[in-house]
């Protein structure tokens, strides 16, 4: 989603919000200024504009608007994508040479910062939201708050797998509201290990606060969803397929048809789908999501910058219907998934949870849920592809599930980080996979350490 404001510092207040419409899937966006938090926000309606504006910066094209899901597929590739696009940053991160001065790493940076203050703002000011209120609040600014430090952690710190998390250099753990820069507000960096168990702590106090339906909003499944990519992330299998399970096990998602999963359509508002868990709503009023920016070609709105090339088409089997899901456009090959200008970026949906699960499992040589057979062939079904024998499964097979399912949806660095796989010729934990702080961080403050390579 566009915002006015880009440059704040990374703990300010914004002083763009949006107010919540009285319709449960559409935004009313209504710019409000403010000037002094502390006066402005005195009513639970001041806090309800405040959570709409952390939905909307969370959705900033530099955060879940689709940036850092590119940026995950740029950085984690080997051949079977070509960035075409002009853009330094961008291309930089698809070269695995990005300077300390990335202007995509300083982006993604300050405004997941910015939508954390704006959060911290609504936590600092629970006591005035109406008591029926409350519980939900809390938990759907926990939900946004516990999911940017996980995107923020594993795109500028070591991985999970990779030393000892409790000593290696994560991001600053900023709990409470900033409203200016002073020298207290100079934090340091915590550990990757304190960042996860906020991550952690985020997450469950969401996933108990917040209600099973919430329009499109974050319910306690889109948090245990969330949850279960955090353990995935730090291999704790059983925590990751029982998380999984209470998505898949609540039946408010189902799978839908290949050809429905993602939004076809071209030029209209987007809608969920009711395998969505969680996703970013775009309107026309929003302007194009980023994903598309980069994904589509122009006849679509996009610029046609990232080109998928043969080594991606050859990994589909013969019948896999998910190779239908990709055009041919002036003689280069585009993903379908992203063809709509005003399609919802999707963030969590059921067949990640299925996968997931799949996966946890077998690592983990049990069956919380399911066997892992049964959800690796209900994704394969759904797919138009033959069973694999659970005596044939392998984690190769599970990986490459995932893979083909999930792909340009923005995990694929991290799945490679997780299972310490190589990027081409560089090993997973090369520092060349991990983000720098950015600059005018550094510059602005000395207690931050830089990462390793820059």
């Amino acid at each position: 989603m566009k915002h006015i404001l880009k440059n704040l510092l990374p703990y300010a207040l914004t002083g763009s919000l949006l107010v919540l419409g009285g319709c449960a899937n559409e935004l009313d966006v209504k710019p409000v200024n403010t000037i002094d938090a502390g006066a402005a926000v005195a009513t639970s309606g001041d806090v309800a504009a405040l959570l709409v504006g952390a939905y909307d910066a969370l959705g900033d094209a530099d955060v879940y608007g689709g940036n850092v899901l590119r940026d995950a597929d740029l950085l984690g590739d080997n051949g079977e994508i070509f960035f075409d696009g002009t853009f330094v940053a961008p291309d930089e991160i698809f070269r695995k040479s990005l300077l300390v001065n990335n202007n995509q790493a300083e982006v993604t940076w300050l405004d997941s910062y910015r939508a954390i203050n704006i959060v911290n703002n609504v936590l600092a000011n629970l006591a005035v939201v109406t008591e029926g209120d409350r519980a939900r609040v809390e938990g759907e600014a926990k939900f946004i708050r516990g999911t940017l430090y996980f995107e923020l952690v594993r795109n500028y710190a070591k991985v999970w797998t990779d030393g000892t998390p409790s000593a290696n250099p994560g991001v600053p753990l900023v709990l409470a509201p900033t409203v200016e820069i002073t020298e207290q507000a100079k934090v340091s960096r915590n550990s990757v290990g304190e960042v996860y168990a906020q991550v952690i702590k985020d997450l469950t106090e969401a996933e108990a606060n917040l209600p099973e339906s919430n329009g499109f909003f974050a319910t306690k499944y889109a948090a245990a969803a969330m949850l279960s990519r955090v353990y995935l992330m730090q291999q704790k299998y059983p925590e990751a397929a029982n998380a999984a399970t209470r998505v898949i096990d609540s039946k408010k998602y189902s799978l839908v048809n290949t050809q429905d999963v993602f939004d076809l359509r071209v030029n209209v508002n987007g809608v969920n789908t009711a395998e969505d868990i969680f996703a970013v709503q775009i309107t026309s009023q929003d302007g194009t999501n980023s994903t598309n920016t980069f994904y589509a070609a122009p006849d679509f709105g996009g610029r046609g910058d990232i080109l998928i090339e043969d080594a991606h088409l050859a990994l589909y089997e013969a019948g896999d219907n998910r190779a239908n899901l990709f055009y041919e456009d002036n003689g280069s090959v585009f993903t379908s998934k992203w063809i709509n200008q005003y399609g919802n970026v999707k963030i969590l949906r059921l067949a990640e949870m299925y996968l997931t699960r799949a996966e946890a499992n077998f690592r983990n040589n049990s069956s919380i849920g399911a066997a892992p057979s049964v959800d690796i062939n209900l994704i394969r079904a759904r797919a138009g592809l033959a069973a694999i024998p659970a005596a044939s499964l392998t984690v190769a097979n599970i990986l490459k599930e995932r893979h083909l399912e999930l792909a340009f949806e923005g995990h694929l660095i991290h799945d490679i980080k997780r299972t310490k796989r190589n990027v081409g010729d560089l090993p997973f934990d090369s520092p060349k996979l991990v983000y720098p702080i950015p600059r005018r961080e550094i510059d602005a403050n000395a207690n931050l350490a830089q990462n390793p390579g820059y």
